[in-house]
Formats: structure tokens, sequence, C-alpha cells
């Protein structure tokens, strides 16, 4: 079953059992070790998972943290547990602080069964940090989250990689929840600094009061702007990439071309059109490879043709990057996950499977007219 999956059922019987989990240890039973089992550590292997693992701290002995996830003999990640009905309060993040002090596990999680949060030691070393590097809720997953979640299962765990992350995680986060604090309502720092961006005139009480609203109301729209313009990219770009290129009339408009500024052609993404075009260079001229960028991927095409592509870049997100390949029918087929450029290479049959398809249908067109 894969990540994904296991989360929402944990959310389903969250969800469903809520007013049934009513002490810690059910809560542990039914939410939290099924999450560890889900990251893919053995729950009943005490080589792995230590339940009541003792952490001694200073002069008090025999500190047990609910749970530490083991490797090579010593704790790489610590989980302090509560019932599902509390609230996760600076009180329970101070314990998980003691445990985490006294041991050389580098990841400390807080968690009540249906909200995690992650702690590192980014501020300073081996003393955790106030502020949760990563948090959500089971009942509300994304794919982003999965995502960061992944490097947390067991063949995936490397510290050097999660702590490079872990920085623009935790930042980003508090920011991403700044602004929304500032939506909702908006400080009067925050509005004076917006007001300063727009307005010379001298900043009274009564136009401290009348650019709040205005703040406000420019957040929301920009906000509400920003999701239509990608919504109607995404319908666009879905409705080309499901509708098969041979049904499509020659004459069809093109997409409207998108905003320029919003449109970044990263180094890896040139790097991706010439691996594509080193692997089909023998059954085709590379002059007729183009590399078409949007904002939300980079398409690879042949002819300069959107009905005609090859290959498509999902790189946007440096740290997790996939490529998507067209079956015989042109459409999209699930994305791939690659670790750099390179893989390209091993997914060389997936690009002359699509460029013979083309090149088939051609040579069909030029037999037909030599019969006529």
């Amino acid at each position: 079953m894969e990540l994904i999956d296991s989360i929402r059922q944990i959310a389903k019987v969250y969800t469903e059992r809520r007013d049934i989990i009513q002490t810690e240890e059910a809560t542990k039973n039914a939410l939290i070790m099924p999450f560890i089992s889900a990251l893919g550590y053995n729950v009943f292997d005490p080589s792995e998972v230590v339940p009541e693992f003792t952490a001694d701290v200073g002069i008090k002995k025999g500190e047990k943290v609910d749970y530490a996830i083991i490797r090579d003999g010593k704790p790489i990640m610590l989980i302090e547990a509560k019932w599902s009905g509390e609230d996760l309060d600076v009180s329970k993040e101070s314990q998980l602080m003691r445990y985490f002090n006294a041991t050389p596990a580098k990841i400390g999680i807080l968690t009540n069964g249906h909200e995690y949060r992650f702690y590192t030691d980014l501020d300073q070393d081996n003393i955790m940090d106030m502020m949760p590097f990563l948090q959500f809720s089971v009942c509300d997953i994304s794919e982003p989250i999965v995502r960061e979640l992944k490097r947390f299962t067991k063949s995936a765990f490397k510290i050097e990689e999660i702590a490079s992350t872990a920085s623009e995680l935790k930042y980003t986060g508090a920011m991403k929840s700044y602004l929304m604090e500032q939506l909702q309502e908006p400080s009067e720092d925050f509005v004076r600094h917006m007001a300063l961006q727009v307005f010379t005139g001298r900043l009274t009480e009564n136009a401290r009061e009348k650019f709040k609203i205005i703040t406000k109301k420019a957040f929301t729209q920009f906000i509400s702007d920003r999701v239509s313009d990608r919504l109607a990219s995404a319908l666009s770009e879905e409705k080309a990439a499901n509708t098969p290129a041979d049904s499509q009339e020659d004459s069809a408009p093109e997409t409207p071309a998108e905003p320029k500024s919003r449109i970044v052609t990263t180094q890896d993404e040139i790097d991706g059109y010439n691996a594509v075009k080193a692997i089909l260079r023998s059954k085709v001229d590379v002059k007729r490879i183009t590399l078409k960028d949007t904002i939300n991927y980079c398409n690879v095409i042949l002819d300069g043709s959107i009905r005609k592509p090859l290959c498509r870049f999902y790189f946007n997100n440096a740290n997790n990057k996939f490529i998507a390949f067209f079956d015989t029918s042109r459409k999209e087929m699930p994305k791939v996950h690659v670790e750099t450029v390179d893989d390209i290479y091993l997914h060389a049959d997936k690009l002359d499977a699509i460029l013979d398809v083309y090149l088939s249908s051609e040579a069909g067109k030029v037999q037909e007219t030599e019969t006529e």
C-alpha cells in the first residue's frame, strides 16, 4: 500500500472511531503504531522500534519516551505520544525536548495520533528547536507532505538529506502561518508596511484604518486571482494531455501563451532536454525535438507541436523531480520520480516507443501518398 493510502486509512480510523479512542494506549494502538508501520518500520521488532525507551534526563533516571526508532543500535527518531483528545501544547513540546536533548536522536516527533509535529536541532546542536520544521494532520494530508514524509521511511532515511531541507521547511511553514494570520486579521505593522509601498501621504489613524481594510481586501483578491489562474491553466493542460492528437483538427488554436514572467526554464530542464536529444538522435534529426516550457511543467515535443509530446518534466521542486512519459495513444502515464537528470537514460525505451508512434504515422502517410 502506498504511503498516502496508509495515512488516509489512519485518518479514516480516527474520524470513525474518535469517540471510542479514550486513552493514550488506545491512541497508540489505533493510530500511532499504524503510522510507524506505514513508514516501513516493524513495530514488533525491538531492534527497530522500542516502546517505552529509557532516556535518562540529568539527575532524573528512568525517564521514558513512548517510542524510539532504532538504527544500528542507536535511536534516530523519538516519538512522544499523547491521547487523541489532547492538544499538542507547549508543555508537551517541553517534555519531548528533555528526551531529545538526552539522546543521540536527531528527529523528535510529537503526536496525538492525528496531528504530527517533527522537530530537529537547526538552531543549536543537540538542543531541540522550539519550532517544528514539519507539521500536518492526517485528516488533511497532501502530496507535498507525503513527499516529505517519505524521507523518514526506513528505506530512505538519511539524516543529512533531512537536515538539508528541514530549515527551508521550517521557515517556509512559519511564513505561511504568518501570511495566513495577516490574511485573516492584518497586524498594524503589516498594514503600515503595505501602505508605505503605495501611499505617500501621512499615515494618520484614519488612514491606517482605511488601509487595514484595503490590505485585507487586496490580499484576498490576490489569492483568488492566483487560484483562478492556476485552475484555468490546469484545466487547459489536462484537456491537452488527455486528448489524442489524431482527434484534434490541424487548425485547432494553440493554447494561449502564458505570461513569460511566470515561466522560468531551469538548467535541469535544459539538461533533461539535451538528454532526450542524445537518446533519440539515432532515430530522428534532433532539430525536430524542441522544448516548450509552461508554469507547471516543461514539455519536450516533436516538430514544435504540443500534439506530439515526447515527455514532460516536473522539475519545479528541486528536491522532488518527476518525469512523465506518454503511452501509444499519447496520453500521459503516471509520473516517474528521478533523483538526477541522468536517470532519464534509464527510461530510454519509453522515449523510443512514443517516437516510434509518430514516425510510424509519418511512414503510413507517405505510403498512402505513394499509393495514390
